[in-house]
């Protein structure tokens, strides 16, 4: 965060408050039987893909909030594809975390959502696959700000960090975040190209 000026902070501060009122409001119309829709346009004002399926893993630790998510995701009219593991037996993060991410490499899926203890070592997994964008969120300004600043394709959250309500809520603005496009988009490039180049 060193580099943002304060402009951009309190852009980003506003854009916080504002997203947090409006799921209070979809919160309200939930509650009186309406049903969010998935935003109808993505990255920089671009039509949003045909591809709404997310791809969707998890350890041993995260497997519970992951079976927490699915049916949250289904609801806002995302299709999901369970990538594993399937139980809370013990297995290595690794396996998981690119089995979702390469999907998203190979177009299979829109984005991925990848879940550990702490959602680091997932992150870093994710990150080693081409085309990748992956980010560990921990809380509204970090979920809008890896979409907003980063065009981020691949989320992953800790379930030993945070609780179920704000890990929704998380993934909920991370979706619904656009890219912001404009100087952000050379510095994506630029992203992009050391994988290119290296």
């Amino acid at each position: 965060m060193t580099d943002l000026s304060e402009a951009e902070i309190q852009e980003i501060v506003q854009r916080i408050v504002q997203r947090t009122l409006g799921e209070q409001v979809a919160d309200s119309e939930q509650s009186a039987g309406i049903s969010a829709i998935p935003s109808s346009s993505d990255d920089a004002g671009e039509p949003a893909p045909k591809n709404r399926r997310i791809a969707i893993a998890a350890d041993h630790g995260g497997y519970a909030l992951k079976e927490n998510l699915k049916p949250f995701l289904q609801k806002q009219g995302y299709q999901i594809d369970d990538c594993g593991t399937h139980s809370s037996e013990s297995v290595d993060y690794p396996d998981f975390a690119f089995i979702a991410a390469k999907k998203v490499s190979d177009g299979e899926a829109w984005r991925a959502i990848i879940i550990d203890g702490a959602g680091i070592g997932s992150c870093m997994v994710a990150n080693k696959v081409p085309g990748v964008r992956a980010a560990m969120c921990y809380d509204h300004a970090t979920a809008l700000n890896s979409r907003e600043h980063n065009n981020a394709n691949v989320l992953t959250l800790g379930a030993g960090m945070i609780e179920p309500a704000l890990a929704r809520q998380i993934v909920l603005t991370w979706l619904n975040t656009k890219f912001g496009g404009g100087r952000h988009s050379r510095r994506v490039d630029k992203i992009m190209d050391i994988e290119k180049n290296r």
